[in-house]
């Protein structure tokens, strides 16, 4: 006697359905499931950015139980099939890897002290990478963030248009974030941006910070009262401190730089042609050559499609100069 598998009971095939056309899933790596790998993994998950995503590190067992756990909340998500592995094996030919793994920022350690041990890392990692994902968009997120990007440009030799760090998108969300709770607005409806490193020598472009076209600053700095000075520059303290100061009381910083993350991966995979301060190379533009850092940039599927010429007063020059000749200074002693 047969038995019928009760769910043979629940569909009538089309006998004229015809065989599809396959359609390339949108693949994802993300190499470190640290804290901040896996806020970036929830993210992506619940805002359906990948068809398949791959989770790697060197800590399997913890790879196994963080898949685990996520698989479990499949049913409430868009379906997205979800592993563990490497780009050797289940991430090969994946469309954008993220790289999250590095030493983890510790209390009073700058993102610049980071540089030794991050290297080591990546050199490893970005092996694999070459071979397996020859195609693929690099989105750094490990710190010190521009140093590691120009390391990833340099070892994999992949185009600059096709590596890009996570840079100073999330600096400029927490600015625009302090922006819009000062004045009791949406903060998506502040324009403004935190440009450089990301970290000590970053700064605002207070000239052309807008609020729906009106200008933050009507005229210059110096036409503002030393009020007016000091409590833009106690905003600007609050978003360049702000990574140091959620690490002395949690620990570690995750949730919004995995929004960070995913805002940047649905530019590309959408191809939006969104422009955010990502890290990128530049060549040229204000006279700076061969550094990565962060000014605003169109981002789409291309990865780095061009950056925005923002008319730049000249104290800001200077800054983005400075910031430029810190991270020249970390470039130097770099041995690739």
């Amino acid at each position: 006697m047969r038995y019928f598998f009760v769910f043979e009971q629940i569909f009538t095939p089309n006998p004229e359905a015809e065989k599809p056309t396959p359609i390339r899933p949108r693949k994802g790596v993300i190499i470190g499931v640290g804290q901040v790998g896996m806020a970036c993994a929830y993210s992506l998950l619940i805002q359906d950015c990948f068809d398949e995503l791959i989770l790697q590190d060197v800590a399997k067992e913890k790879v196994e139980g963080e898949v685990m756990d996520l698989l479990h909340g499949m049913p409430f998500l868009p379906p997205t099939e979800l592993k563990g592995g490497t780009v050797a094996d289940e991430g090969k030919d994946a469309d954008i890897v993220i790289i999250t793994a590095g030493a983890a920022q510790k209390p009073g350690e700058t993102r610049l002290d980071l540089v030794g041990k991050n290297v080591n890392i990546f050199r490893h990692i970005l092996e694999d990478v070459v071979k397996y994902c020859p195609n693929s968009i690099l989105l750094i997120v490990s710190n010190p963030v521009d140093i590691m990007t120009y390391v990833t440009l340099k070892i994999t030799g992949f185009s600059s248009s096709r590596v890009m760090g996570s840079g100073t998108v999330l600096d400029t969300a927490r600015l625009r974030s302090l922006i819009g709770k000062k004045l009791n607005i949406d903060s998506r409806s502040v324009h403004a941006y935190i440009m450089g490193e990301h970290g000590d020598s970053e700064f605002p472009v207070w000239s052309m910070a807008n609020i729906g076209g009106a200008k933050i600053i009507p005229e210059t700095w110096d036409s503002l009262s030393q009020n007016d000075k000091d409590e833009l520059d106690s905003l600007f303290n609050q978003v360049r401190n702000a990574a140091y100061e959620i690490i002395k009381l949690k620990g570690y910083t995750s949730y919004a730089i995995g929004l960070a993350v995913t805002d940047i991966v649905k530019a590309i995979i959408r191809s939006q042609e969104r422009i955010l301060t990502v890290s990128t190379l530049i060549n040229g533009l204000y006279g700076i050559q061969d550094i990565c850092l962060s000014i605003p940039t169109v981002v789409n599927e291309r990865g780095v499609l061009k950056t925005v010429n923002l008319s730049l007063n000249e104290t800001e020059k200077n800054q983005l100069l400075n910031s430029a000749k810190v991270l020249q200074e970390v470039y130097e002693q770099l041995q690739l």
